[in-house]
């Protein structure tokens, strides 16, 4: 006779969850940094194969695309199956392809794996599903945070990347393995299959699954509410954005301030940085203040440093009527000011990231595997969008700041959404609603 599972016990005392948010933070920070490592990789393979930016810009998108695509899926699965079985999985298919890259000879080769690769993006729905159901409500703002902290493994590739690549530059190893970028891959195959082995062994074996049973059109249903989409869309101006701009960063710096692939990795971890170590913080003050204070701020700081940002270099030359030129208005903004509002911008996205995700279990409890899953689809779509709306506009109006330009009008609707939706609501039903607008009622109808 086999013995039953135990019986979950309150979040708040199971035994195992503190393990189950450190190991699954560790694994997706891993995937993150695999799943981005074209950024830095980038340049190298873009001399050696002799591609264009918009060619290099589709490896990019194409990593994104398909680390999004699966993101609704791998939420459901995990609800039902379990966060452990569902992460141990994407970490070992995701190690083959990455050390098949160090082999690739070809544009569309590079293309395919690129897009395999973009399996380790989907670690993010697993992961939110599995810590959602071991973690207590009350902590869950904080607890998503941390997981989703995981995004600084976009800055891990920019510092272990361009020593790695000039020192072992023309070096072979075991007689198969070649040195330069090529060795990168092989690196993270090899930590991908060892942190799937810690996985595996270092969680609680009696997994939380909070989906198992549930028909799939009950755990479909909340899709059909409108706020679902909304939320996806802020997560696009947060989260896809920041996936397109940690990869297109280190080669904007290159091209537009002349400076070497190892201080232009540097130069964008000061944005991955923030953009990522602060999203505990962001999810504490959604925890404190509500999440959709935290979201107008965040905005509103988007919105200040993108206008910025998108400013092109130059100045204006007036024709006088004797054919004469004069330039006014010159504006220039250098390295250092550059720099510095990136930072800041990055320090908006990491809040705003946790805030969006504490919006989910607040309004989805019993749902949160599928809604997050769309939710974190639809933002790495953004992923994928993004980096070819960067250099098809670039390659249109002959602008490199017209990248902010895209951030900025994407911010602008994602805010005006969002105030018209408070607003309306406001207005709808009463005044009093001012200072519930983060905990959902049952007399409030979806927004």
């Amino acid at each position: 006779m086999t013995a039953a599972p135990p019986a979950p016990s309150p979040a708040s005392t199971r035994p195992g969850r503190h393990r189950v948010l450190w190991l699954s933070t560790i694994a997706f920070t891993l995937m993150f940094a695999v799943w981005l490592m074209f950024g830095i990789l980038g340049n190298p393979i873009r001399e050696e194969f002799g591609l264009s930016e918009v060619q290099l810009s589709w490896i990019v998108a194409a990593a994104a695309l398909n680390g999004s695509l699966w993101r609704l899926p791998t939420g459901m699965i995990a609800d039902r199956v379990g966060g452990r079985v569902v992460l141990t999985a994407l970490l070992v298919a995701t190690a083959v392809p990455t050390f098949l890259v160090s082999r690739a000879d070809s544009y569309a080769t590079l293309l395919v794996l690129a897009f395999l690769i973009g399996f380790a993006g989907n670690g993010f729905s697993a992961g939110i599903s599995w810590n959602s159901a071991w973690q207590p409500r009350e902590s869950q703002g904080f607890a998503l945070g941390l997981f989703g902290a995981g995004n600084v493994g976009a800055s891990v590739t920019k510092f272990i990347g361009p020593p790695l690549i000039t020192g072992t530059a023309g070096a072979t190893y075991f007689g198969i393995i070649d040195g330069g970028w090529r060795l990168v891959p092989v690196v993270y195959a090899v930590l991908l299959l060892v942190m799937a082995a810690v996985v595996w062994f270092g969680t609680p074996r009696h997994d939380l699954k909070p989906g198992t049973g549930a028909p799939l059109d009950q755990q479909l249903a909340p899709l059909r509410q409108m706020r679902v989409w909304r939320f996806s869309l802020y997560y696009v101006a947060v989260f896809g954005a920041y996936v397109a701009l940690a990869a297109w960063l280190p080669l904007y710096y290159m091209d537009n301030f002349d400076v070497s692939l190892q201080t232009a990795a540097l130069l964008t971890a000061t944005y991955i940085f923030p953009a990522s170590l602060l999203r505990p913080f962001g999810g504490m003050v959604a925890d404190r203040f509500g999440a959709r204070r935290a979201m107008y701020w965040t905005f509103g700081v988007m919105l200040v440093t993108t206008g910025i940002l998108m400013m092109p270099n130059g100045h204006i030359t007036v024709v006088h009527p004797d054919g004469t030129q004069t330039d006014h208005l010159a504006y220039e903004l250098g390295l250092v000011p550059f720099v510095l509002l990136v930072f800041v911008l990055g320090c908006a996205m990491g809040v705003g990231k946790a805030a969006v995700f504490k919006h989910i279990p607040e309004y989805f409890p019993d749902n949160v595997g599928p809604v997050g899953g769309l939710v974190g689809m639809l933002g790495g779509l953004g992923g994928f969008v993004l980096p070819l709306l960067f250099a098809y506009t670039k390659e249109w109006s002959g602008f490199p700041s017209s990248t902010f330009v895209v951030l900025f009008v994407l911010t602008v609707v994602c805010a005006l959404w969002m105030h018209w939706t408070v607003v309306h609501m406001l207005h709808r039903e009463s005044p009093e609603l001012a200072h519930h607008l983060d905990h959902p009622t049952p007399e409030e109808a979806p927004a």
